[in-house]
């Protein structure tokens, strides 16, 4: 068995079959190839989101109309969408919303390397690493993402029909044409009404918002993956799949995340699209229209794009670091 530091130790955590040893439980930064890791973890990470998509224009949707004045739910929105725009209208906005690999690359790697260095600090808790790494790479990756992020969800709402009756209008909130527009001329359309009315400051418009509502929701669902993981390890029999628990762990994450950070999401979502004004103003305003109905609007989609997303980010990024494993520990990982 290759002679193991001690910051290798400390993430061994499951025997060996033959009980000579322990297997890794969770793999460190050190201990990868990233001329493997990054190309492999963009690929993984395009294909989630090619996926999971639609469940985004959906919540976004969902979250910023009034009461249920144009969709009553997830499935009415899904058949509405499709009816109504096509399989396009499910993904308005899709490339403006693919720079997010960009920030990802970015989010990952602010993750690990915080949590190597308070590892280094001498903080061994797996959870309290988890916490700080996840909103730290929050904040990195929403400094780089906001600007699409605000595109992307103009390009969703863009054209859908609000109200009833007599009192229907076409959502355009800058009021930009876009009939017969190809997808590029809407975005690029897009861009400088923004630029035009709000200058830079514009593409960081909801950057607060999204602060406040990402940094705690990353710092959360790593910390909840952490512990439901080591729950999880505690309860199944020995010889159980690391990566099956990794993959159980995730979804349960996701879960108590979204439970708890649901009215943030949508204030951040509100301050982006409809110009609301500060935080504590689009607070109130959905406060006065919601009620407690803050803590389920958009909830379903966002419920269950957060469990599959938080499954399949995993797989793919569990599976990536195995690959991507220096050879000296491949003897040392169990899938």
């Amino acid at each position: 068995m290759v002679l193991l530091s001690q910051r290798t130790m400390e993430s061994l955590g499951v025997p060996n079959i033959d009980g000579s040893g322990q297997y890794i439980q969770t793999i460190e930064w050190d201990m990868m190839n990233k001329q493997k890791f990054f190309p492999l973890s963009m690929l993984s990470s395009f294909s989630v989101r090619c996926m999971l998509y639609p469940f985004t224009v959906i919540k976004t949707r969902i979250q910023i109309q009034r009461h249920n004045e144009v969709y009553k739910g997830t499935f009415d929105a899904f058949q509405k969408i499709f009816k109504y725009e096509g399989l396009g209208g499910l993904y308005k906005g899709f490339w403006v919303s693919a720079f997010q690999l960009v920030s990802g690359i970015f989010y990952i790697t602010t993750y690990e390397n915080v949590r190597t260095f308070l590892q280094q600090r001498g903080v061994h808790d797996s959870r309290v690493r988890a916490l700080i790494g996840g909103g730290c790479a929050s904040v990195v990756g929403q400094t780089i993402i906001v600007p699409f992020d605000v595109i992307s969800q103009h390009m969703m709402v863009l054209g859908q029909m609000e109200g009833h009756g007599k009192s229907k209008v076409i959502v355009n909130p800058l009021n930009i044409d876009y009939h017969g527009r190809q997808k590029l001329q809407i975005a690029l359309n897009i861009v400088r009404t923004l630029y035009r009315k709000d200058g830079l400051k514009g593409f960081y418009r909801g950057y607060m918002a999204s602060i406040c509502a990402y940094v705690p929701n990353s710092a959360l669902w790593w910390s909840f993956y952490h512990f439901y993981q080591e729950q999880l390890v505690r309860t199944f029999p020995d010889g159980t799949s690391t990566l099956l628990v990794q993959c159980i762990a995730a979804p349960l994450g996701g879960v108590s995340t979204s439970l708890i950070t649901n009215p943030l999401d949508i204030v951040r979502a509100r301050l982006q699209v409809q110009r609301t004004g500060g935080f504590g103003n689009t607070f109130r305003i959905l406060w006065s229209e919601e009620q407690l109905g803050i803590f389920t609007k958009g909830l379903s989609p966002r419920l269950f794009q957060s469990m599959i997303f938080s499954f399949t980010i995993i797989l793919g990024y569990e599976s990536v670091k195995r690959f991507s494993v220096n050879d000296e520990f491949k003897n040392e990982v169990r899938w």
